[in-house]
């Protein structure tokens, strides 16, 4: 598989572009590769890049977008950070990948057993983590059930991911509210942005359609 040129990714469309993912996640999870030559990709993007899809997903080391779409150099966006929430660093960042360089689709990617999220719901405090956990927070309040705060805390693994998928939600709400940029694209029919949830006990992902 070649790497992305100009014309190939002005053939991409967001739902094609939604597709590529989806089949790309299920070689992965049958632990099938696409066929493709990673140093001469390095060759084929020496003078730029033509990436189709822009992934905003947590820094757990078992939730590499690269790895869990199939997806190989040039071919995705990929930003990290713990809990995958947005900033206006990172908007800038997808501002620029969906503007600029072309990227027809936004996943915002949260996964079960969240580090951050279980940091989040257990009030963690630790230097620079708790104004980051801070960010998160909106979503365990959003989640109102269970009531019991004996249930709200990282060993409801169950509390846990619904705070990980409503933070999914909530993170593309911002990216829709703060961003005028992005929310005209998306308007406009130029982009998608979608959420996903990434299962570590199967490596499935499962997109919010």
């Amino acid at each position: 598989m070649k790497a992305h040129t100009k014309e190939t990714q002005a053939t991409m469309t967001p739902e094609k572009s939604l597709q590529y993912l989806k089949e790309g996640n299920l070689r992965f999870q049958n632990n099938l590769k696409a066929n493709r030559n990673l140093l001469e990709q390095v060759n084929d993007t020496r003078e730029g890049q033509f990436p189709f899809a822009t992934i905003l997903s947590c820094i757990d080391s078992r939730v590499s977008a690269e790895l869990v779409f199939d997806q190989g150099l040039g071919d995705i966006f990929s930003a990290r950070i713990a809990g995958n929430f947005v900033n206006e660093d990172i908007l800038g960042s997808m501002e620029f990948a969906c503007k600029l360089a072309g990227t027809k689709l936004i996943v915002v990617l949260g996964h079960t057993s969240c580090g951050a999220v279980k940091g989040a719901c257990d009030n963690a405090q630790l230097g620079n983590l708790t104004n980051m956990l801070g960010k998160i927070k909106p979503a365990v309040e959003a989640v109102t059930e269970p009531k019991d705060e004996s249930l709200r805390n990282s060993s409801n693994l169950e509390f846990v991911n619904k705070v990980a998928e409503k933070n999914v939600q909530l993170t593309i709400d911002r990216i829709l509210n703060e961003s005028e940029v992005l929310a005209e694209m998306h308007k406009n029919g130029e982009i998608m942005i979608v959420g996903a949830m990434y299962d570590i006990k199967d490596g499935a992902v499962t997109f919010f359609e």
